[in-house]
């Protein structure tokens, strides 16, 4: 494998999403997912159809990959897969995959942690400044909340995560109390655009270190909600707009005051986000403003790069093919796979 111009098929399948890119050096030359709509009408994800739909989409995802890509199986130097963490049924669809696909191309594989994943999209080439070590990012998805320092692209420590709920499952579990469908997260995004974010208040945890708890907001917006129905039957839908600006705005300060102190802590300027929840555009807005408050280098993933996504497989799989962390044949799918491996 020569790495002066290397050529990655990055393969992403750990939960409901099937993706496949194309990355020569650091440049993405495709990027292609399929998402799978079937499970919006049991108001989350189901494994096991999560699993099949995986096992359905692959072969199609990847052939279009390599089309749009202008390129054949034979032009892969290095096939990069998630390992973990993620749904085990869904992991083991895109690791059977990439083992497979390595064994007949006689191609090495790399297996990526999908957090590392999202933090390390940042580096994709997009012509745009990239974060200097070490940097601190706040990765926010539906299974995880975490401020990690990233003093390389393979060294990484988490300083603090949530204890109970991450905040993705925030917004997706308090727009199901809202009456949402799923994902609601994305709803209340659009809907708090509109609204007031100081018309209602809710629970904020006082938690140690740089941690963060999210279950908290739920009960609050749970019992509130309970509460104003039992007046009127209409509130929700009178005040949605108020409803959601109001919950979003409550779970940024939770956000922001964790990334605050450990930035002031570390003295670290430079800032990043990452993960599916830094494509809410409050979010991103709140990023800007507080790094022009705090004298922050904010960086801020193109929006395709947020949510799950194969190109940050591939890049994410450059970084240790250069530290030559190789995978063999031997490797398998891992659920609750570790930030830091043992």
């Amino acid at each position: 494998m020569s790495q002066q111009s290397l050529v990655i098929l990055g393969i992403e399948s750990s939960c409901d999403d099937t993706s496949a890119a194309i990355l020569k050096d650091d440049t993405i030359l495709s990027n292609v997912t399929a998402t799978q709509a079937i499970h919006e009408q049991y108001g989350g994800v189901v494994p096991e159809l999560a699993s099949r739909a995986h096992q359905q989409n692959i072969i199609p995802v990847v052939d279009a990959a390599l089309k749009k890509a202008a390129l054949t199986l034979k032009d892969i130097d290095l096939i990069a897969f998630t390992q973990g963490p993620g749904l085990m049924g869904s992991l083991v669809v895109g690791t059977a995959f990439a083992k497979s696909l390595s064994l007949a191309l006689h191609k090495p594989m790399v297996a990526v942690h999908h957090m590392h994943a999202h933090i390390l999209a940042h580096f994709i080439n997009e012509g745009v400044p990239v974060p200097g070590f070490p940097f601190i990012c706040m990765t926010v998805s539906g299974g995880h909340t975490q401020l990690v320092r990233v003093d390389s692209p393979v060294e990484m420590t988490v300083l603090g995560s949530t204890i109970d709920d991450a905040a993705g499952e925030a917004f997706d579990k308090t727009a199901k109390i809202l009456g949402f469908p799923y994902p609601g997260g994305p709803l209340i995004d659009n809907y708090a655009k509109e609204g007031n974010p100081k018309a209602f208040t809710f629970s904020k945890p006082q938690v140690d270190g740089y941690n963060f708890s999210f279950s908290g907001l739920k009960t609050s917006v749970l019992y509130f909600i309970q509460k104003e129905v039992a007046k009127n039957q209409n509130f929700i839908e009178e005040n949605k707009a108020d409803l959601c600006a109001s919950i979003q705005s409550t779970i940024l300060e939770i956000l922001f005051k964790q990334l605050r102190k450990v930035s002031a802590d570390t003295g670290i300027k430079d800032i990043a986000i990452a993960g599916g929840v830094s494509a809410n555009s409050g979010l991103r807005a709140k990023l800007a403003e507080e790094g022009q408050k705090s004298g922050w280098n904010v960086f801020i993933p193109k929006f395709e790069y947020c949510t799950d996504n194969a190109a940050m497989i591939a890049i994410a799989g450059k970084f240790l093919a250069e530290n030559k962390q190789f995978a063999g044949q031997d490797i398998s799918a891992n659920a609750r796979l570790p930030f830091v491996k043992p």
